[in-house]
């Protein structure tokens, strides 16, 4: 019988590691996520209008076959290739109001979805499975230039410019930019066992899945500790009024990583900044400079 059917808080009183497994299998399942949008359904139909124009395509890879989306512009080309990297329970359609101004630039742009996320195989994806499908993504339609990512997808994106096992190696990116990233996997683990009230020993119950099939501590799982060692020119974009992920983490990464451009704004939240127009401009500003 599934946990699920129990409360998961009082379970975890009697018995942490049922509790831990339980809760392991629940932030692997992005559909049963306290991050998704109460209108996501509606939210994806309007976004996804916006991947018709470009040519889809198929990555293998572990946690099985990757949609990606290759975008090409019209006119010259710059020469250069952006990859676009979307957050937990978002798709590549969410990331659709920079392909349109990227292009009209010359940017080539490739998007994908995510393990178990939008048009990906699946139901069930780690972080490690997430890291393995960019990796495999980048390495069949890359090289790129630049890497444009939201929320946990930078922390996907710097595990794979680490290339630490279970991965194969380090991939490169030449620019940077993440937006409304967290920094500490800890705090985010930490919250989604605050929302299952879960027990302290059954919140490390899970989180030791988490590093068992990553292959790593979890404490090491930082934004402040990747993001120095790409030693790469980034821009750091995040609103003060996330809701999700607070504008601290923003800072931290700032104080460790000094020479990335930090562009703070006072207002549009975790998922609006990724269309709010004064956003997109600045990073096709960044991402066309010399």
């Amino acid at each position: 019988m599934l946990l699920r059917k129990f409360d998961i808080a009082k379970a975890g009183r009697i018995s942490p590691q049922l509790a831990g497994d339980e809760a392991y299998r629940r932030f692997c399942r992005p559909e049963l996520s306290h991050y998704a949008s109460p209108n996501q359904a509606k939210l994806q139909d309007r976004a996804r209008v916006h991947l018709k124009r470009a040519k889809w395509f198929k990555v293998p890879c572990c946690a099985g076959a990757v949609q990606a989306y290759e975008f090409l512009p019209s006119e010259a080309t710059n020469g250069q290739s952006v990859l676009l990297v979307h957050g937990w329970t978002s798709e590549a359609a969410f990331m659709a109001a920079f392909v349109e101004p990227l292009l009209r630039k010359g940017f080539r742009i490739v998007a994908f979805d995510l393990p178990a996320h939008g048009f990906s195989a699946g139901r069930h994806a780690s972080l490690i499975d997430s890291a393995q499908a960019l990796h495999a993504v980048a390495a069949v339609a890359g090289p790129f230039d630049h890497i444009v990512c939201h929320s946990l997808g930078g922390v996907v994106a710097l595990m794979v410019a680490d290339g630490a096992a279970p991965l194969p190696g380090p991939i490169e990116f030449g620019r940077y930019v993440l937006i409304a990233t967290p920094n500490k996997l800890t705090d985010f683990t930490a919250n989604f066992a605050r929302q299952l009230r879960l027990p302290r020993q059954a919140q490390r119950a899970f989180e030791h899945h988490l590093e068992r099939i990553g292959h790593r501590d979890i404490e090491t799982v930082a934004t402040e500790n990747y993001l120095p060692r790409t030693g790469r020119p980034t821009l750091i974009v995040h609103a003060r009024d996330d809701e999700e992920v607070p504008f601290s983490d923003a800072e931290a990464i700032i104080a460790a990583y000094p020479r990335a451009e930090f562009l703070p704004f006072a207002q549009f939240g975790h998922a609006g900044v990724l269309y709010a127009p004064p956003v997109v401009r600045a990073v096709r500003a960044y991402l066309l400079r010399n």
